[in-house]
């Protein structure tokens, strides 16, 4: 196999779009379990878009629900769209990912805007035969 970069081949690189890529379409789509489940168990998200840290599945779920609702309340449509994916391998079990993040809104029958820029960077583990977030620190570009 090819490699890309720090030890990253092009299969281990399909791995992580398509996890993030799911991640995406599950928040937007409402199946907050699920992408809870897409990080470790005491999997962390750190944004300052929110007041503290989110931590565990239960509350990343929550937190999901809270999302999804908030763009039903508004009656948009919210998207994250993830783009200019970077990986390099820390170890064999863990992931330094660094990628760009736009949440989108659509009002439904209505215009789209752009809610947030963001740059996320993450630290991926390897859990079985899969890969998970274990920690996701985003960063707004107006801060």
């Amino acid at each position: 196999m090819t490699r890309i970069d720090n030890g990253v081949d092009a299969a281990l690189l399909a791995q992580v779009h398509q996890l993030y890529g799911l991640q995406s379409h599950l928040i937007d789509g409402g199946s907050a379990r699920a992408w809870a489940e897409t990080f470790t168990p005491d999997g962390e998200f750190c944004s300052p878009s929110y007041p503290a840290p989110v931590s565990g599945t239960d509350d990343l779920e929550a937190f999901a629900v809270r999302f999804y609702t908030g763009a039903h309340d508004a009656d948009e449509v919210h998207r994250h769209v993830v783009t200019n994916v970077a990986v390099g391998r820390v170890d064999d079990d863990t992931l330094r990912v660094r990628a760009y993040l736009q949440i989108v809104a659509t009002a439904r029958s209505g215009d789209s805007r752009l809610v947030r820029f963001t740059t996320i960077d993450d630290r991926v583990v390897r859990h079985g035969d899969t890969w998970l977030v274990d920690r996701r620190t985003v960063a707004r570009d107006d801060a």
